[in-house]
């Protein structure tokens, strides 16, 4: 089965179904279908192959859910690109990944006419947005086209289908500890996997609506349309929780059933007034990305008491590990529970031994929902992706520590690395420390996660000047605003006149965490 199959299926069995609401947008499955078909073909006229890679940079749209099926259909593999992303590095993901398609926004093509100079193997550009008498920029060498007008031309039949379950799918950019980001290729069979597991324990059926706040480019942001779709059902399809009583709203007037969200979002919400609504059709309430402090799931069992919360944790390279039953909440709130269905999970120590009971270990993850590799990184596909048990297969060793009770539930213990998890994302800090270094003054600079109620962990630098120098915090962190993504800006820059070093002479970062003395300066967002 192929991911665009989801579409396709649910297009024969519910025609006239509504599948997706989008601000005042709604469209059926059979329109959705269509649409996609015509993009498909104006991509194939473009001269898209088969593999050929088609980025998405654009924010949760209509045109964005047309783009993931238009891509698959072509026999393409897509990939999704946060819209905060600064020019600099989506030229480096677009030169990376080979792409010969972007679709974006009017918006956004600001961004990218800044860099089309730079990346070498694009040649067409498709832009939404209103068409009538606008004018493109000329962009040399590449074939820059209204998205809308292109694909009126285009049929809205069926493309003939091109790829096998074992073909990449789509390939999900995520941070890694050099600070360049690492493309996870998930292929046809790995996500299907994965949409069927999480489905299953979900008990999801043509009768969910599910609504989502969460960026499509953020692979938890992804499932939510792609499951919905796989089951007939409803994607109520948001910008974002910026507003969140407007969402709030929303999720009543839909009669939504299902509501995925981060640590973030469950502190915004214990901190409105609840008590005045009611949400007579909301079944489940999922969360992942980080742990859910057990206070919030306290508080909101008794904000929802007839909702059933399910604990999880996953990883880009397997999309999801594991759930953690509701009815265990009470007895094990802390525990992210056992594997998903069609899947294996157990702890090994630094020799690859399974551990007892109550011994903290790396987790590994065996099922066909753990990605290929890493796009074109065989040195690093084979740091995580080693052999199994059994003959000439290849596991997931995650890089986080857990330990597990009598009864195989999980606890997470931390990272063997320093990737930092930050509402919702991953987070480099050698990406962040690299741009704190481009700046002309600053002579030493690190960044740690700190545990943070509301986003998981934090992001702090402490940073040490060149002599002379007179940057302030403030002019640092405008500074990191500039070229990183939202999340990626440090929450606090504490300037130090030097940094503790170690033994041999890295940034002693633990000392820095564990140190009393008050910074010299600093700021915060």
């Amino acid at each position: 089965m192929q991911v665009e199959e989801f579409l396709e299926r649910s297009a024969e069995r519910y025609p006239d179904k509504t599948a997706l609401i989008c601000g005042s947008r709604r469209l059926t499955y059979s329109e959705i279908d269509a649409a996609s078909n015509q993009l498909a073909h104006a991509l194939l006229a473009g001269g898209l192959e088969r593999w050929d890679r088609v980025v998405v940079y654009g924010p949760n749209s209509v045109e964005t859910v047309l783009s993931v099926f238009a891509a698959l259909k072509a026999g393409g593999v897509f990939l999704l690109i946060n819209p905060t992303t600064k020019p600099d590095k989506l030229a480096y993901i677009l030169n990376n990944s080979r792409a010969t398609a972007l679709i974006t926004t009017e918006r956004l093509l600001s961004s990218v006419v800044a860099i089309a100079g730079e990346v070498h193997y694009l040649r067409q550009i498709l832009v939404s947005g209103r068409s009538e008498d606008k004018a493109l920029p000329p962009i040399p060498e590449k074939n820059l086209s209204w998205l809308d007008t292109v694909c009126r031309a285009q049929p809205p039949r069926p493309c003939p289908r091109k790829n096998i379950d074992i073909d990449v799918a789509a390939l999900i950019y995520t941070s890694g500890s050099t600070g360049r980001p690492k493309g996870v290729m998930m292929t046809h069979l790995n996500i299907v996997s994965a949409a069927t597991s999480i489905t299953t324990y979900l008990e999801n059926t043509p009768d969910d609506v599910i609504i989502d706040v969460l960026p499509l480019s953020f692979d938890y942001g992804l499932y939510q349309l792609l499951m919905a779709f796989k089951i007939g059902g409803t994607l109520v399809l948001e910008q974002s929780f910026t507003y969140p009583r407007a969402v709030i709203e929303t999720l009543i007037r839909e009669k939504v059933t299902g509501f995925p969200i981060v640590p973030t979002i469950s502190s915004i919400l214990l901190q409105m007034e609840l008590t005045q609504f009611h949400f007579p059709h909301l079944r489940y309430i999922t969360n992942t990305a980080a742990a859910l402090p057990v206070e919030h799931i306290r508080k909101l069992r008794e904000l929802f008491p007839h909702v059933r919360i399910h604990s999880m944790y996953g990883l880009t390279e397997c999309k999801r590990v594991s759930y953690l039953p509701p009815d265990q909440l009470d007895i094990r709130p802390r525990s992210v529970g056992r594997g998903m269905p069609n899947e294996e999970v157990y702890i090994v120590n630094e020799q690859g031994v399974h551990v007892a009971p109550g011994v903290v270990g790396e987790l590994v993850v065996r099922g066909a929902n753990v990605m290929k590799g890493y796009w074109e990184l065989p040195v690093e596909t084979d740091a995580v992706l080693k052999p199994g048990v059994f003959p000439d297969e290849r596991v997931l060793y995650t890089g986080d520590l857990f330990q597990a009770d009598e009864e195989g539930y999980l606890y997470f213990v931390g990272r063997k690395d320093d990737i930092i998890k930050t509402c919702g994302e991953k987070v480099s800090p050698r990406e962040v420390e690299n741009v704190l270094y481009s700046h002309p003054e600053v002579a030493d600079a690190t960044v740690v996660g700190v545990p943070d109620a509301v986003l998981g962990n934090s992001i702090r630098a402490f940073v040490s000047l060149k002599p002379g120098a007179v940057a302030t915090s403030q002019d640092l962190l405008a500074f990191c605003a500039d070229r990183l993504e939202d999340f990626m800006v440090p929450k606090v820059i504490e300037l130090r006149e030097t940094l503790p070093k170690s033994a041999n002479g890295k940034i002693d970062k633990r000392q820095l965490l564990t140190e009393t003395e008050p910074a010299t300066a600093g700021a915060s967002l």
